[in-house]
Formats: C-alpha cells, structure tokens, sequence
C-alpha cells in the first residue's frame, strides 16, 4: 500500500478534509494513473451534500486525467506513462447491457468500500463512482481508461472525462438529433454548454438556450446557441416557439437538477418531441407532468446516462473535433486549484457562476 493526499468526506454537508489516504497496487485488469488534474462535477457536490445517500468516509471525482504510473495483468495495451483520461464509466464488457452497446448502464454490481482505498489507519473508504478522484492517484479498471494524446494539457483534457461526453452525447446519442432539427438546452452551465455544442455539432437548425441570467444565455451563445430566453420569464416556452419560427423544439435537453426545469420541460416540445432527461435532481424529488397530452402528442422522454457513450469510440472523434476547432473545451474552464483549495473551488462551483473548476496537481 502507498500513501497517498486525497479529499475525504467524512460528513455530509461538511468541508472535505486532506488527508493521507492508503491505496493498494493495481490488480488484475487494474491500472494506476498518477493525476494531473480532476473537473468538480455537480455530481461530486450532490453525494458530498448527502443528496444521493451512499457510504461514508469516502473520496469523490471523477473527471480526471494523468499518466499511467502501474499497470495489473490483463489490462490491455495500455503502458506505463501512457496519458489517458479517467472516467467513471466501469464497463464489465459482458452483461447484457454491455455486451448491446451501452457500456454506462453495465449491470455488474461494484462495492465501493471493496476498492483499492483505505484511510491511513486501514478502515474501509468509500471510492465513490468507481474513481475516487480527488486524490493523487487513482487505481481503476481499464476499461474507464483512454489514452489521450501526449501534448493535450491534463487540465483540458479531463473535462472529457464526465462533462463533455454529457452533454455532446446527450445530443447525438440519446436525442439522436438530425440535421435541420431543433433543440432547447435548459441549463446553461457546465453540462448545458456542452450540450448546446452538440446540437450544433449534430446539425442542429436552431438551438435555443433557456437559463436564469443573462450572462449565461450571452455565454450560450458563444458555444452555439442561436437563441437564449430567460427562465425567469412568466411563460419562457412561449418565447422558444417564437424564437423557433412559431413551432417546438425536436429536443428538449434537461442539463440542471432543478425540478421546476422537469416540470417545464414538455411544454417546449414539438408533436413528436422528446425531453431528454440529463441533470439529476436530489433522490426523492419529484416532477409532475400530464400523460395524456405526452401520449396524444405523441411525446416521449428519455434518461440519459453520460451521454450514452462508449468512451473507446466516442471520446477519439471529440478530441479530434477539438483539435479542429470545433469542439470548445479550453473555454469551459473557469478556474485553475489546488487540491488544498478544494473547498473554496466547491463553493465557487455552487454559486452558480463556473462553467467547470478544475483541481490541478503540481507535478
């Protein structure tokens, strides 16, 4: 076992604590990789708030990057100094789920306190989404592993980890958005933004974003929005048929927790249309809606899971799409922390105003 610095939950609702933390050596299909950097997640937020449940102490993150530092056996190509980003996306390769296609709903159990990690005393840690990433190192399966090229910034690629393929694959894989097709993104933060980017990169014909400020509908816009209403308005999907020439949207994308967002949403469709269900609200809340007008409208809605990705696909063609200029992932940045900050880069993130903060190591 090495020590190693990790950020520790031990309360719900209360600051993460650094501390030294145990981790073991890679095992069978198991890599090691040495961290560079780790996005903050409204998920990460959500379970150390205590909105998901789960077991405590535990260490969350799960949008990383690094370089492989060990490796187990029967772990792939993969070698050692290999950089790679690091997802919570643990694909057994072989249920049904995963041997259909749809490697993000694998429906293999995974025991987090069984994991890799213990406190500094040997008591069990919760490695939270199979990462446990805020800490100096991860030990994960390869298969939430893929390599990235050796001169992208660990900074900008781990925002492909969780929040990019979110959003860019709600739009292509579970909207399945058409060229010449509309779409609304209802949130326009982290996820939202990379949502918006998706439409565009689909093909989208309008792309409409609704979100509390200004500010936000301005930054939208910068991402490919052609349109942005504000939610504060008495009845916004009035405005988005306007804005889409007297029509609903193909696509409603649903990119924030807030259930007045769920209530809303099926008000902005079109006949035919579907809502696609991205952000997560807190366990227990609840949406109301009408059947009867979803069923004659013939209207649907769709959860989406991480986009419905298959990363070794999925995430080549965005870092290439990026290198063309076409995909936005420097700009998603808002501020650069230590993993001694992480607290404060929490709050920031609460406020509402960050698009992604991201924790850098200094190596």
């Amino acid at each position: 076992m090495q020590t190693i610095k990790a950020a520790v939950c031990r309360e719900f609702g209360a600051p993460l604590s650094i501390e030294d933390i145990q981790i073991a050596a890679p095992g069978m299909g198991q890599v090691e990789v040495t961290l560079e950097a780790v996005a903050i997640c409204h998920s990460d937020i959500h379970y150390a708030e205590g909105g998901w449940g789960g077991n405590l102490p535990a260490v969350y993150g799960h949008e990383a990057s690094g370089a492989i530092s060990a490796i187990g056996q029967g772990a792939g190509d993969f070698k050692v100094g290999d950089r790679v980003i690091v997802t919570l996306i643990r694909a057994c390769g072989s249920c049904p789920n995963c041997a259909g296609g749809k490697p993000t709903i694998c429906s293999t159990p995974i025991d987090g306190q069984k994991g890799p990690i213990r406190t500094s005393d040997g008591a069990p840690l919760e490695q939270a989404m199979a990462c446990g990433a805020f800490a100096e190192r991860v030990v994960v399966d390869h298969s939430q592993i893929v390599k990235i090229p050796s001169d992208m910034a660990g900074d900008v690629a781990c925002l492909l980890s969780c929040g990019v393929i979110t959003g860019v694959g709600a739009a292509v894989n579970a909207a399945n958005l058409r060229p010449g097709q509309d779409a609304v993104v209802i949130g326009a933060g982290g996820v939202g933004l990379n949502a918006i980017q998706g439409a565009r990169i689909a093909g989208a014909r309008r792309v409409v974003a609704v979100d509390m400020t200004e500010e936000k509908l301005e930054t939208a816009k910068e991402f490919g929005a052609t349109h942005g209403v504000l939610a504060t308005d008495k009845t916004p999907w009035k405005s988005v048929f306007k804005a889409l020439g007297g029509k609903g949207a193909d696509v409603v994308m649903v990119t924030v927790g807030a259930i007045p967002a769920f209530d809303q949403a099926p008000r902005y469709l079109a006949l035919g249309g579907k809502v696609i269900i991205v952000g997560l609200p807190h366990a227990g809340d609840t949406a109301q809606y009408e059947p009867m007008i979803i069923g004659a409208l013939s209207q649907g809605m769709i959860g989406s899971k991480m986009g419905d990705v298959v990363i070794q696909r999925d995430i080549p063609w965005m870092i290439d799409l990026y290198k063309q200029g076409r995909l936005k992932l420097d700009e998603l940045i808002s501020g650069r922390w230590s993993l001694g900050q992480i607290n404060e880069a929490i709050a920031d993130t609460n406020s509402g105003s960050a698009k992604r903060n991201v924790i850098v190591f200094d190596r």
